[in-house]
């Protein structure tokens, strides 16, 4: 039995499994744009709470689901995706941060594996916002069986809620992600637990801690209860990218023992720089410029395309395809930076394919 909302006319229907943050965030964005979704939670008032909250239409499953996101914690995902696949004859997609154990689902067309880099030191779905992706980055992970359709169409759902969407390889994501989201917030616990050790001997210490401390150790007031799955699940990964971390840390102890200063200098001004070089997000039309790729009638193209761009750092704006009635070639459409487009260009080029790039006026 299933608890609803008044329905209204016509409107694109979606699923959510887990209504925590991220779900109820998925929900509540979903739900900003017209669609009616319904969702689902082990924890039967978690859902009811997602409900009273306005993230959810109605309490259940949707077997005729456009899409379905999978929400729940990284040890049950693999066990929802398939449950999902086998109960909705709709796409699916989840928010893991690890991929490997999906490798084998990837296999299923209408599967794409995804993970939002976005969250809040809130919990559960009291805490979950329709604007929590905008500017995020939400990383899918195709694979050469991938269908092109199925990926267009996610890309397309997570693009809408104000996401930049890239594309990286399942084998290669468990790896990066190990350094820009796992080892940060095992590093972030660390210094606080260190902190809060040294404020017990020194009362005043937690009284100085000022912008820079308060910065690095944001993350740590994220929920603990997912960590242990993700470490569980990446474990590889994420002691391969300890031990760097540890050697690091002995290279500049042994320079700062030393007194190195040179050294020290140039380690420091490398940081600086790769700071300063982060990307960050166009906003303008007059900062796009439009790839037309001719491509053919095969599985896999567009994840193909999709992480190259990735590699050689273009962030694509938009995608279209468009399909020939005459032939087995189709039109791929790519909206990217401008002042990278003759970057992704020559990429493609490389790659076989004949790209030509317009100037948005």
């Amino acid at each position: 039995m299933t608890t609803s909302r008044p329905e209204m006319e016509e409107r694109r229907r979606a699923g959510v499994v887990g209504t925590g943050l991220i779900g109820g965030s998925i929900a509540l964005a979903l739900r900003a744009r017209g669609w009616h979704v319904t969702g689902y939670d082990r924890n039967p008032r978690a859902a009811r709470r997602a409900l009273e909250l306005g993230a959810l239409d109605q309490v259940g499953h949707d077997p005729g689901a456009e899409v379905t996101f999978i929400a729940t914690p990284v040890g049950t995902i693999p066990a929802a995706v398939a449950e999902a696949l086998a109960s909705t004859s709709g796409l699916v997609t989840d928010v893991g941060s690890v991929k490997g154990p999906m490798l084998d689902l990837m296999a299923d067309p209408r599967y794409v594996g995804g993970h939002p880099m976005a969250g809040s030191e809130l919990e559960g779905v009291d805490g979950a916002r329709a604007d929590l992706f905008e500017g995020a980055t939400w990383v899918l992970t195709p694979v050469a069986g991938t269908d092109d359709a199925a990926y267009a169409a996610i890309r397309s759902v997570i693009s809408s809620f104000g996401a930049e969407v890239v594309s990286v390889p399942p084998e290669r994501h468990d790896t990066m992600v190990a350094v820009v989201s796992h080892i940060p917030h095992l590093t972030a616990a660390t210094l606080m637990r260190l902190a809060d050790q040294r404020a017990s001997e020194h009362r005043a210490l937690l009284r100085l801690a000022a912008g820079g401390f308060r910065d690095m150790t944001r993350i740590a007031a994220g929920h603990p209860g997912i960590w242990p799955d993700i470490c569980a699940e990446n474990r590889a990964a994420i002691v391969d990218e300890l031990d760097r971390l540890v050697d690091a840390l002995t290279e500049l102890r042994h320079l700062v023992d030393k007194g190195e200063r040179a050294e020290l200098v140039a380690i420091l001004q490398r940081a600086r720089e790769a700071r300063l070089a982060l990307p960050v997000r166009y906003a303008r039309p007059d900062e796009l410029a439009e790839l037309r790729v001719p491509i053919p009638d095969r599985t896999g193209v567009l994840a193909e395309i999709t992480t190259l761009a990735t590699d050689l750092d273009v962030s694509i704006a938009d995608i279209e395809i468009a399909h020939s009635a005459e032939g087995p070639q189709g039109l791929l459409i790519l909206l990217v930076e401008a002042e990278l487009a003759d970057r992704l260009h020559d990429g493609l080029v490389a790659m076989g394919y004949r790209p030509s790039v317009h100037r948005l006026p």
